[in-house]
């Protein structure tokens, strides 16, 4: 029985076979799953999309939709088969003894409908309160998620308020009804890392407050191992490992486990000494998973006769509760990880400057009477998009722009693409001042120059046009060699280096996984042979597997082709990884600024420091210090009059914070800091990562 527990189990799940009925057979989703979760106690379950994890959660509420069923084993709840519920009892059940917090939360909330009526419908129907009553109730519970004006997110509408305020009524919806189960499916996923951290505490906090159980779905690991004391590992619909979360993560026993560890850049990754090892090959179709271990097509310690010889029963690893689903765990140790990384890469050599961004401005004018008053210039507000932007890039080097949703990191882009032009300052791109002119006025030379990779492939890939002609029409407007007959020739080489078959030109984008899509993106973004390439959050939606294959493919890439890359994200774990420079930006400004050695050591802006804590750290050897940051970023229609960070800023010295602009202090060459503290104060700050003791021998 997988996750023993010596509590009593609140939820138990035996053995449990769920399938998809669809005009080519049934599809089998989730295949001989065994669960305990205890009162109280809160359980990961990790894994690539696609390994079954949400169809789990379905399952427990009985919401498999009407071509799912369970064909297999039993879902108990409190000792009850939820197989005996009826429809009134499902009801009750769900929204009562079990909630689910979604992972989009705009998906959860009806957009017609306000804040208060839809979080007093919970205990108006699971606990026969009055309106007034429920109404209260719900104030309360948005206070106790940490809202602090509930008065004013009741009468508000779920489009006026933040991803993280959204994110914050589901998680209060949940709670209203009193459950005794939470389920939560990637409920951080779309958010920033500082909501995301605030989130993270809010759901641990739930946890010990209400005693609530809690079944915690991701394929983040760093926030599994921060969030829950005991993680199954999941892959093609079964639990391959499972067992306390800190003994796991210190030494996985099974290959999947080790693989999906080795993808994370953690703080002893090297992007040149220690690069990231992807898992090879794809996960299995339901149809065609293989006999006996079901990830033995992609492991390295697979043995014919040995490993494809089933089925492979779970096992008990060790006195702390480990299980593991491998014939051969005892010959598979973690030190085997390390000796098959991939081989350490010299340093890229960084050459001449090839972006110059000087004093650049961009502003919007917002009229508040509406267009009339764009047109007679009365009544018009600024939004300061980006204000006196500072910093550059050189040849092959990568450089990371970081920070929260609305920083203005985007509008640089677009600004650099063409997409926007400049309202002050300049940006020089290989000598040319190109920060006026649209992407409709630029010269070839300078549109291919000049490429990007975006963060949703789906909405850059035309549907009914094959991926080689994709690919092709880039070619043939950029690359002078290739017009003709050498288009599909260059088009089989762009696959070949993205790591695609070739015999992906005739396919359509529906035909492709995320990360295959991805890989389509980058190859048409390198088709033209671009100088730069932009980087627009392009690894934030794809597993940690796809992720760092990806991450790999680019800097492949960038070596073989010497482009400079500039990297736009709110990651600061991959930054760490894979830039060579940082620029840390707030509210449309520049809060520091050098290379990631100085980023993430003091002396640190305290924003800089606010984002690195937020970083959820896979690492159990790495002990990490505590920061929330209270409070919406600021409106860039009204920002402070002093330091942009002042009304969130825990380490705020004074009035001058509010009034004056903050000085630009250099504590060595090419490190900025846009702080009033001194440089000697900030350089005493504690680091906010730290090596912890090592844990007791297993």
């Amino acid at each position: 029985m997988t996750g023993p527990s010596d509590l009593a189990p609140l939820l138990e799940i035996d053995r449990l076979s769920v399938s998809y009925s669809s005009r080519g057979g049934a599809i089998p989703a989730v295949v001989d799953l065994s669960l305990r979760i205890a009162t109280g106690e809160s359980v990961g379950l990790v894994g690539e999309s696609g390994c079954g994890k949400s169809t789990v959660a379905m399952a427990i509420l009985r919401a498999l939709g009407r071509n799912g069923a369970i064909v297999g084993g039993s879902v108990r709840f409190r000792g009850r088969n939820l197989a005996d519920l009826d429809g009134a009892g499902l009801r009750a059940l769900r929204g009562g003894e079990i909630a689910m917090v979604y992972q989009e939360p705009m998906a959860a909330l009806n957009p017609s409908l306000t804040v208060a009526t839809q979080l007093a419908e919970v205990p108006m129907i699971h606990a026969r309160v009055g309106k007034a009553e429920a109404r209260r109730r719900a104030a309360a519970m948005l206070g106790q998620v940490g809202i602090g004006e509930p008065d004013r997110v009741l009468a508000a509408y779920p489009h006026q308020l933040s991803g993280g305020q959204q994110q914050r009524v589901v998680i209060a919806m949940a709670l209203l009804g009193d459950p005794s189960l939470l389920l939560l499916d990637e409920p951080t996923t779309a958010l920033d890392v500082t909501v995301e951290a605030g989130i993270v505490k809010l759901i641990a906090d739930i946890g010990r407050r209400f005693g609530t159980a809690q079944l915690y779905i991701s394929h983040n690991l760093g926030l599994i191992l921060e969030t829950c004391a005991r993680v199954c590992v999941m892959y093609a619909g079964q639990i391959v490992e499972e067992g306390p979360a800190e003994a796991l993560f210190r030494r996985p026993r099974h290959p999947y486990t080790q693989g999906l560890i080795a993808c994370i850049p953690l703080p002893t990754n090297d992007k040149n000494a220690r690069p990231l090892a992807p898992i090879p090959g794809q996960l299995p179709p339901p149809r065609h998973r293989p006999r006996g271990c079901v990830f033995a097509p992609r492991c390295v310690h697979a043995r014919p006769g040995l490993c494809d010889v089933g089925p492979i029963a779970m096992e008990r690893a060790d006195a702390s509760a480990r299980q593991v689903r491998c014939v051969r765990w005892r010959d598979i140790a973690a030190a085997d990880v390390a000796a098959e990384a991939p081989p350490a890469r010299p340093p890229v050599p960084i050459g001449d400057e090839v972006l110059r961004v000087s004093a650049l401005q961009k502003y919007y004018p917002i009229g508040e009477a509406g267009i009339g008053a764009l047109i007679s210039g009365e009544g018009i507000r600024t939004v300061k998009a980006n204000e006196a932007l500072e910093f550059s890039a050189r040849h092959r080097e990568t450089v990371a722009i970081v920070g929260e949703s609305g920083c203005g990191k985007s509008t640089f882009a677009k600004i650099l693409l063409g997409l926007e032009t400049a309202t002050g300052g300049a940006v020089y791109f290989a000598g040319d001042e190109i920060s006026r002119i649209p992407v409709g006025s630029r010269t070839p030379a300078q549109v291919g120059a000049l490429q990007m990779v975006f963060q949703n492939p789906d909405e850059t890939l035309n549907p009914s046009h094959s991926i080689g002609a994709q690919i092709a029409r880039v070619v043939r407007r950029f690359d002078k060699e290739r017009r003709g007959f050498g288009i599909r020739g260059r088009v089989l080489e762009l696959l070949d280096t993205v790591k695609l078959p070739r015999e992906f030109y005739r396919r359509r984008p529906r035909q492709l996984s995320g990360g295959q899509k991805q890989r389509v993106g980058i190859a048409r973004a390198f088709a033209g042979n671009p100088k730069m390439v932009v980087a627009d959050e392009p690894i934030s939606a794809l597993d940690v597997s796809v992720a760092a294959a990806v991450t790999e493919l680019l800097m492949d890439i960038q070596r073989e082709h010497g482009t400079t890359l500039l990297f736009i994200s709110h990651d600061l774990g991959v930054v760490r990884y894979l830039a060579d420079r940082v620029v840390v930006m707030y509210l449309g400004q520049i809060m520091e600024r050098g290379t990631t050695a100085q980023i993430f050591a003091p002396p640190y802006h305290p924003y800089t420091e606010a984002l690195l804590a937020a970083v959820p750290m896979a690492d159990p050897a790495v002990s990490k210090r505590e920061i929330v940051l209270e409070g919406p970023l600021p409106s860039a229609l009204d920002p402070p009059a002093g330091c942009p960070f002042v009304t969130r800023c825990p380490r705020k010295i004074g009035r001058i914070c509010e009034v004056e602009p903050p000085p630009q202090r250099k504590p060595v060459r090419g490190h900025v800091i846009a702080c009033h503290i001194p440089l000697d104060e900030l350089a005493a700050i504690e680091p906010v990562f730290s090596a912890a003791p090592d844990a007791a021998a297993e």
